[in-house]
């Protein structure tokens, strides 16, 4: 019978933290080709046996620190969608109110330099890790908790969305799309009123076509 693979440790979660963290600005830096254990290691303050303990190798650590990052931008998500959106009922002005959140969220993308850093990483890898950009359509929190907001503000007659996961992916679109391409996603800086006109142009053309009026 061939051997079982030695099973990974948890380990310390300070540790794992540690890792990741360094792991990322490491990926960033020197891409994933480049990137070496040894030095995620020796900036992390751990050893390399502790890396392969507990990730098995750089492989599946660079998928682990995507999947981190991920979930981290997501919890920010839901929080800016709680802060701006707010709950439905409390809604009255549903112009001003997308626009607050498209506004917040394009914003968000246009000024975090680890996130743009992050996508052009997982756009260069893509090849090399599909799974990356291959997501189910359930795997997506982020534009399914969009799609519940805008679902809830149809049922409260402020939108017209017969399909709220459609509805969702295009207002992201709408609100970030023109941003990120202006921006070449990140790397160029845009001001406030700039993200601002280009996300009340795609607020608009989101009203005409999902608008209850």
């Amino acid at each position: 019978m061939p051997n079982s693979p030695t099973p990974l440790r948890q380990g310390s979660p300070t540790k794992r933290a540690a890792i990741v963290r360094a792991a990322l600005d490491v990926f960033l830096r020197e891409g994933y080709a480049r990137a070496s254990v040894d030095a995620i290691a020796d900036l992390a303050g751990v050893s390399k046996r502790t890396i392969y303990d507990y990730y098995g190798g750089k492989e599946r650590l660079f998928v682990s620190v995507v999947d981190e990052t991920r979930a981290g931008q997501e919890a920010a998500f839901r929080e800016l969608l709680d802060r701006t959106l707010g709950t439905a009922d409390a809604v009255e002005d549903i112009g001003g109110a997308l626009t607050a959140f498209g506004r917040a969220f394009a914003g968000e993308i246009a000024r975090s330099a680890e996130r743009a850093a992050v996508l052009r990483l997982m756009i260069a890898e893509a090849t090399h890790f599909p799974a990356l950009i291959e997501v189910a359509p359930e795997a997506r929190p982020a534009q399914n908790a969009l799609a519940d907001r805008l679902a809830e503000l149809g049922a409260r007659g402020l939108l017209a969305v017969p399909d709220p996961s459609e509805a969702a992916e295009f207002l992201g679109l709408l609100v970030t799309g023109r941003v990120n391409h202006r921006s070449w996603y990140g790397a160029v800086t845009l001001d406030d009123a700039e993200i601002d006109r280009l996300v009340d142009g795609g607020v608009r053309v989101f009203l005409r076509a999902y608008g209850a009026g």
